[in-house]
């Protein structure tokens, strides 16, 4: 792949999906589709609720949880002050929740968010949160659905365990024919060239723990 798509920094890779304002990949949109087509015979209403983001959509995430004008959460959901952590820590923070921009498999057309807007209760509203998918939650029955058919239509969960990294996230499905290759390319070295140029916050702390952050928040969601 083209390193800027790989990056999040051109989306010339990319083709819309039905709902507007999400897209993929052509490989993976029609991956998506077709498995569309089969949760909603199996009764369900499969949709995106995120997909291609790119990268100054990242930063704009990753600067307003580091400076503190979004909320950023500990391991359990509970909200942290933001400023009271040193750089290092905010940035240990961010990483188990959001990606750093650059790295995001959101940049690659591969990966989608996705949820049932008919289990959703009314008056709630979508948080995104492991709760939600697990039994108990609104979207439980689609876990489950998702996890005895994804993987015939190439979809696998790339965040389906905590393993001292990123959160466990079960609505989040990556097209691994594609993503696969994706991950391959992408390398500390490429990405520290891009961020070099960007206003990143935390950026020298950033480069300094960028290797560590390879391996404990990137090449680890490979299976």
């Amino acid at each position: 792949m083209n390193p800027l798509c790989l990056l999040g920094l051109s989306d010339s890779h990319l083709v819309a999906l039905n709902e507007p304002g999400h897209r993929l990949q052509s490989e993976a949109r029609d991956a998506f589709m077709t498995m569309q087509a089969a949760a909603t015979e199996a009764g369900f209403q499969l949709m995106p609720a995120s997909s291609f983001r790119s990268f100054e959509r990242q930063l704009a995430i990753w600067n307003g949880k580091f400076e503190g004008s979004r909320p950023l959460l500990d391991a359990d959901s509970q909200p942290l002050q933001t400023l009271a952590l040193s750089e290092p820590e905010r940035i240990t923070a961010i990483l188990h929740w959001s990606a750093l921009p650059g790295t995001s498999r959101h940049h690659w057309g591969t990966d989608l968010d996705v949820y049932d807007p008919t289990l959703l209760p009314p008056g709630k509203k979508l948080q995104l949160e492991p709760w939600e998918y697990e039994p108990g939650g609104y979207f439980y029955p689609l876990s489950q659905w998702l996890a005895a058919n994804m993987a015939r239509f190439g979809f696998y969960l790339p965040f389906a365990q905590d393993g001292g990294g990123v959160a466990i996230e079960p609505w989040h499905l990556s097209y691994r024919p594609l993503a696969t290759d994706c991950a391959s390319q992408l390398t500390p070295s490429l990405v520290a060239e891009a961020l070099r140029l960007q206003p990143v916050a935390g950026k020298k702390h950033i480069l300094k723990l960028l290797d560590e952050i390879f391996a404990r928040y990137i090449t680890t969601t490979e299976d």
